[in-house]
């Protein structure tokens, strides 16, 4: 799927707009170490229901730290997805004032022309 990325095409409007190479490598890396934390956070949670089953007075111990550890990785998921959405809409805002900027450039060529031509 990581591969794919590079591949990704916006429709904004009905114009096939590429993505900034940048925020590809964003939406990868970021995408890459949400995927590793998940990973992560399954082993924890197998561990923690083993340890949960055990009955095992040191294993329930160990389980509180591995419910910290397991609550401080669901807290960089949640970031790691506030910087996604950061990065998608300040390229996206990017993209939307360079497609003003280029109508009112053309608009203004338009006008000089027909101010030339009367």
């Amino acid at each position: 799927m990581v591969t794919e990325m590079e591949d990704v095409v916006f429709s904004c409007t009905g114009n096939g707009i590429q993505v900034d190479r940048k925020v590809v490598q964003t939406l990868q890396k970021n995408f890459v170490q949400v995927q590793n934390i998940l990973d992560q956070n399954r082993l924890l949670i197998n561990e923690i229901n083993q340890n949960h089953e055990s009955t095992i007075p040191d294993n329930l111990t160990r389980n509180v730290g591995l419910i910290r550890e397991l609550n401080n990785n669901i807290r960089r998921v949640v970031d790691l997805y506030a910087d996604l959405s950061s990065s998608v809409t300040t390229s996206m805002e990017a993209f939307s004032e360079g497609e003003s900027n280029n109508a009112n450039q053309s608009d203004q060529r338009d006008g000089q022309k027909r101010i030339r031509s009367s």
